[in-house]
């Protein structure tokens, strides 16, 4: 069989490997349908992502129709629909047993970690696959993985009904982050340097918008929300200065969400985070969040309405990456299409 894999920064082959087979009980052997190219993919493409180790197959969003499954597997069969939950923990370190084994202490993460989805075949321990309805787009239910990243970042928020909720860059983690702050019925401002971007993120459901190369964003926030600031800032950029900028437009008893990887030092004064009294977390990865999100994707309540903007052929995954590398204003998802 085929898969991709980035021996080294900057370099990635296409290269004839063996089809893995069922060695456990607990397995599924999955025909992969689907796989999106995210920013973390493109890091370790580059070489820029902290967390990676080479060689690697790349791939973490991740769809496919199961073909065999072991003996002990009672809830998938041949022939389901399927995403894969790309995380594996050990379930007995502190952050396991307090229930978020997105940030165990021997977490693995599928196509960063350990190799990944992007290959024709993979055997995947049955609890990291989530049925979904057969009668649903591949291009749809690829979505899933980066919908739960937007699920944690709104649930790490606390967002709840009639909050208003900030969040800074509309690329495709930050959309994802808007459509869950919409379902759970948030006021939502985004900002952007793009104005397509800003057009699209009005498409999917943001109330306001605001352009960060022409206009200011605290009098904005202060214009929106009658004075009061945001009650949850979600930071999809990842810059020191965007992190700065959160604590500054949070209202009291707010919450500033950090999702980026970024280890340049931020200047954050004490003073709003006393005075406010803000709570600031971080999101990473997600916390039980495939169920809720495949049964957002199962009621049709989660559609990517333009979110998928290209796709390629697996032949042609050299191609994929340097285009996705080289038009960031143009690519919002990019998709690898497997026979």
């Amino acid at each position: 069989m085929k898969a991709v894999r980035i021996p080294k920064p900057m370099e990635i082959v296409l290269e004839e490997v063996e089809k893995p087979v069922i060695s456990s009980p607990n397995e599924v052997l999955v025909k992969i349908k689907r796989v999106g190219i995210c920013g973390s993919d493109m890091h370790i493409y580059h070489g820029t992502n902290p967390l990676a180790t080479y060689p690697r197959v790349v791939g973490h969003e991740v769809a496919g129709e199961v073909v065999s499954v072991g003996e002990a597997v009672t809830n998938l069969k041949p022939g389901d629909h399927v995403v894969v939950e790309p995380i594996r923990y050990c379930g007995k370190c502190y952050a396991c047993r307090k229930g978020r084994p997105n940030v165990c202490e021997e977490l693995s993460v599928f196509g960063v970690h350990e190799d990944g989805g992007m290959r024709e075949f993979v055997v995947l321990p049955a609890k990291q696959l989530h049925t979904v309805d057969p009668s649903l787009d591949w291009d749809e239910i690829v979505l899933a993985e980066p919908y739960t990243i937007g699920a944690q970042a709104t649930w790490r928020g606390d967002v709840q009904e009639e909050d208003t909720v900030f969040i800074q860059g509309c690329g495709p983690i930050g959309i994802c982050i808007l459509k869950m702050a919409k379902i759970a019925g948030a006021t939502v401002i985004m900002s952007d340097l793009k104005a397509e971007r800003l057009a699209f993120a009005k498409d999917n459901g943001a109330d306001f918008v605001i352009n960060a190369g022409n206009q200011s964003i605290e009098e904005k926030i202060t214009e929106f929300t009658n004075g009061e600031g945001a009650n949850v800032v979600i930071d999809a950029v990842c810059l020191p200065s965007t992190f700065e900028l959160s604590t500054k437009v949070t209202s009291v008893a707010g919450t500033v969400v950090v999702l980026g990887f970024d280890e340049r030092p931020s200047q954050i004064s004490q003073l709003p985070i006393t005075k406010k009294e803000l709570t600031i977390v971080g999101s990473r990865l997600q916390t039980n969040q495939f169920k809720k999100v495949v049964s957002l994707l199962n009621e049709n309540k989660l559609k990517e309405n333009g979110l998928v903007t290209h796709k390629f052929a697996l032949s042609d995954v050299q191609k994929a990456f340097t285009f996705v590398e080289e038009n960031p204003d143009i690519v919002r998802k990019a998709l690898i299409v497997f026979d």
